[in-house]
């Protein structure tokens, strides 16, 4: 599967890895046809869903066995009828659930202060020669792995803790296609019990992600 192709039709339809990944699949890499199947779908119209306003929505909390992670999250959708429903509320739980297991930094690469991003670059430059690629195209690994670095410390770009195959930002889109609303996760707040206190090592993130069957 040629990442590029599917880039570019989640950039071009809004829709989700997955759903990318098989529409491209179906349509032999026709993009065009792609985007096609994903209209005929009714997957397509997630992206015009995700630039309407967004201002009701829960504030979620996740507390995890024994107290020793807390999680703040606040979901935004369209209608306060939709911030009632179960589903919604369980798909913010699981976003807070997530952000326990994963400790992410941000919650989009937008947020991520560009001093950050150029410190990173430094350093994965320096790899990079390090390594004995030629200069002339190790500005384009930086960039490639820089995904990786966004992956580790920004929500949108990590891999779903219940379902690893999609990101938690193409899980927002599905729970935009089944409220056709749209839905933003403005900001969360991570507490993690004796945080910067020196004391023995435990791998928390691991104990809430084995709590959630992973």
């Amino acid at each position: 599967m040629n990442a590029k192709l599917v880039k570019e039709l989640r950039e071009k339809t809004g829709c989700g890895m997955m759903d990318c990944k098989n529409a491209l699949v179906e349509a032999n890499d026709n993009i065009d046809k792609a985007i096609e199947i994903l209209r005929e779908k009714g997957l397509a119209k997630t992206a015009k869903k995700s630039g309407r306003i967004a201002a009701e929505g829960v504030v979620q909390s996740y507390i995890h066995m024994g107290g020793k992670i807390g999680v703040l999250v606040e979901v935004n959708c369209e209608t306060d009828f939709v911030a009632k429903t179960d589903g919604f509320l369980k798909f913010a739980k699981d976003v807070a659930m997530h952000i326990a297991a994963s400790n992410p930094k941000y919650v989009s690469r937008e947020e991520v202060p560009a001093e950050e991003v150029e410190h990173e670059k430094e350093i994965l430059k320096v790899q990079a020669l390090n390594e004995g690629k030629p200069e002339k195209i190790v500005d384009k690994m930086v960039e490639g792995r820089l995904n990786k670095f966004y992956e580790e410390i920004c929500l949108l770009d990590q891999p779903f803790v219940k379902n690893p195959d999609i990101t938690i930002g193409d899980f927002v889109k599905e729970e935009i296609m089944a409220i056709g609303e749209n839905v933003k996760i403005r900001r969360f707040a991570r507490f993690q019990m004796g945080e910067g206190l020196e004391k023995k090592e435990e791998n928390f993130a691991e104990e809430v992600a084995k709590q959630m069957g992973k």
